[in-house]
This record gives structure tokens, sequence and C-alpha cells, in this order.
């Protein structure tokens, strides 16, 4: 789940990206090195969460704990929409990649990322054991195919890996010295950490674990490990044929790669790997998503979404989940919606990072079966820098700023109102 729902396209390619903006092998290297352990800091701080409170809903559930109830249901609100936003990314983009592959019409794009959409929840009606095997499969082939490029990339007689950080020393200029550096370094970062986004995915199913406690810190752990070698395998395969120079100059690191490596089948292959990247994505984040509806359906504000199907989908919740995703996906506003999920996410991880501090002066005596590493600094350290990109993103685009905040507030409104009807229902 943690691999799914969290290697995508941005892999192949925001490498170029980061090349341009740094031009030196060893610290592009370094950059997605420190991306991982930012990532790693922040899953130990759920993983604390999540081991002493596993129930379904993730991230909504921790923040009602520490918050109240009207904090959980705007957080559970806003993961709700990022999750969608993502199947829907997923969707739109696979709707892309697989028109291409088929030498399909432009045109027919929308109906196939609809039909994606509509397989998924077909798969996930009949249960978590269909939809986890399917999960199992479209992981290990995404994993699978990522290899077999890294090893043809290794096996090409290119530049080599020496010549390439020869390259990038002279290229950056390294006597500017440290603060020339840093500004790149920061802006570097920023993009990394949304690349390594989705190393979470796992506490929406806590509850169906038979060991939360001992699978769940092993798992967000591991799988951000795993994520981390995986993108410092790629960087290196992709800088042992091209040169950093190159690679700077390249929008589809994977597919200039390919095509030195591959030749002719370079273009279908990339195609395919990252189809399977957006299929395992899209698989992940809608089992997620439905599970925050019905941990709040379960406290009585959509009762609806609480009712489990016999192979134990939340299947309202499941509706109304692929819903949204289907609105997202015919608006024709994805940029903006992608945008607007970016933010959201920002001030999630600032509200959890925060649950883990007041759970820990609040409620010293509450089990915790996994403690965070380094509590309070390595909380600090994460808190302070998702302040940072949050207002980094907020300074960035405003207006989407504006549209998160318009969002958020909404949900308060709904929220009273459910609780009001829930009070009548309960009364009556």
């Amino acid at each position: 789940m943690i691999f799914g729902g969290t290697v995508g396209v941005g892999i192949l390619r925001l490498p170029g990206t980061i090349a341009g903006q740094l031009g030196s092998f060893w610290l592009i290297l370094l950059v997605w090195v420190l991306g991982g352990l930012y990532a790693l800091l922040g899953a130990v701080q759920v993983a604390e969460l999540g081991a002493a409170l596993p129930e379904a809903g993730g991230f909504y559930v921790y923040a009602k704990r520490a918050f109240g109830p009207a904090a959980g249901f705007a957080t559970g609100w806003a993961d709700w929409l990022n999750n969608c936003a993502v199947v829907a990314y997923g969707a739109v983009a696979a709707g892309e990649y697989l028109t291409a592959l088929l030498g399909w019409e432009g045109r027919w794009q929308v109906g196939v990322s609809l039909g994606l959409l509509g397989v998924f929840c077909g798969l996930h009606w009949f249960g978590l054991r269909l939809s986890s095997g399917v999960q199992k499969v479209t992981s290990s082939l995404t994993a699978a195919t990522f290899l077999v490029l890294a090893g043809a990339c290794f096996l090409h007689a290119g530049p080599g890996v020496v010549v390439a950080a020869q390259d990038g020393v002279r290229g950056t200029g390294l006597g500017m010295g440290l603060v020339a550096i840093f500004a790149p370094l920061i802006a570097a970062m920023r993009a990394i950490v949304v690349t390594y986004d989705g190393w979470y995915e796992a506490i929406y199913f806590t509850e169906e674990d038979t060991d939360a406690a001992k699978h769940l810190p092993r798992a967000m752990i591991g799988g951000v490990l795993l994520v981390m070698g995986l993108y410092l395998l790629m960087n290196a395969a992709f800088l042992r044929v091209l040169t950093v120079t190159e690679l700077a100059q390249s929008k589809l690191a994977a597919a200039d790669a390919a095509q030195r490596v591959l030749g002719a089948w370079s273009g279908s292959f990339v195609t395919v790997l990252s189809l399977l990247t957006l299929l395992s994505l899209m698989n992940a984040v809608l089992l997620g998503a439905p599970r925050i509806l019905f941990a709040i359906g379960r406290d009585g504000l959509f009762a609806g979404a609480a009712k489990v199907g016999p192979g134990g989908t939340p299947r309202m919740a499941l509706v109304a989940s692929a819903g949204l995703v289907a609105l997202f996906i015919v608006s024709g506003r994805f940029d903006d919606i992608i945008a607007v999920a970016a933010i959201l996410v920002a001030a999630m991880y600032c509200v959890n990072y925060t649950a883990v501090i007041v759970l820990r002066l609040h409620e010293p005596g509450l089990a915790r079966p996994f403690r965070a590493w380094g509590y309070p600094w390595t909380t600090g350290l994460v808190l302070l820098g998702s302040v940072a990109f949050l207002i980094a993103d907020v300074q960035e685009d405003r207006v989407s700023a504006v549209r998160a905040l318009v969002l958020l507030g909404v949900a308060l409104p709904v929220y009273w109102w459910m609780r009001r009807r829930l009070g009548r229902v309960v009364s009556g």
C-alpha cells in the first residue's frame, strides 16, 4: 500500500527538474536522501499515532482525539478531498497514457479515465481481499519494471557515474559557496517532499490489521526506506547514461534514459511503466478514501457511509468517493484541483504533527506501542518544515490558498448541520 500510494510518475519527470536546479551529481543524490529522511521522520510521528489509535479513518481519527470533533471533521474533509484528487490525477494521466499506447484519439481520454475508475470501483466493491490482491500485483509489476530500466541503464556503456559527477561539479560552480547552493536546495526539497507524499497510506487500514501496533511502524518505516532506495537507484541509473547537463535539459528523464538504452522500444516501455505506476497509485488511494468517510459515518455524521459490504468494503463511502473523483475528472479544472489539494496536504501535515505533541501532553497515559524516535526534537523539526512548506505554498499560489481556505470553511457549517441533524434523530 505504501509503495503503490507513493511511487508515481514524479520519479520519471522530476529528476530532470532537480538536475536543472542543482547541477551537481552529489547534490542531486543528497537532496533525494534528505527528502527521504524528512518523510521517514514524518512516518515515525504518524506511526506513533496509528499504533496508539488503530482505527479506520487515519488523520481524521488523530485530529479528532487531539483537537475535538470539529477539527477532526475538517481534517477528515481535507484528507478525503485530497485522496479523491489524487485518484482523479491518476485516472486522468493513466487515460492519457493508455490512449497513447492504443493509438486512440485524444477525445477518448475522459471516457477512458472514467472507465478505469469504474473498473477499480468494481474490484473494490467485492471486498478488501480482491482489491488488496490487485494492489500486490500492480505494485510488484511497477517495481519490477523500474528495476528492468535501472538494470538496462547500469549495463549500458554510457558516460558513467564518475564522468557525470565531474560534469556536475564543473557545472555548479561550487566555489560560489553555501549561500548560492541553499536556495536551489530548498526549492528542490519542496518538489521532492511532494514526490514522497503517500508514505502514510497504510494508516487507513489499521483497524483491519491483526496486529497494527506491530505491523504499522514496520510497514511505514520499511516503506519509506524502500521508496527512498528506489528513488536513489533510479537517479543513479539515469546519471549512468546521461550527464548532469543532459539530465537537466530533460523533461522526462525516464524517456531520455530509456531512449539511450532501449532504442526503438523506449517509447512503449516508458508509457507502460508510467501506466503501471498510475494504476497502482489509483488502486491504493481509492482503497483509503472510503475509509475516511466510513470513520466519519461511524461517528453518526454520515451514517450511510458506515455500512460495510460482505467483503469488508464500505460501499456507500466508495460510491461517494468515486462520484467526487468522477466530478474532478470531467471538471476541466484539474490543475486547479491539484494545486488546492497540495495546500490542504501541507496543512494536514501541520495538524497531525501538532497532534503528536498535544496527545503527549494531554494524554501521557495513552498506550503507545510505538513511540516516535527523538521526540520532541524530530517532531518539532518536521512540524517546522511543514509550516515552512505551507507558507511557501501559500505565498506562491495565493488563489489556490484562498480556495483551500474556502473548502475548509465549508467543512464547519456542514459539520454543525450534521451534528444538529444527528441530535434530532437521537432525540426522536
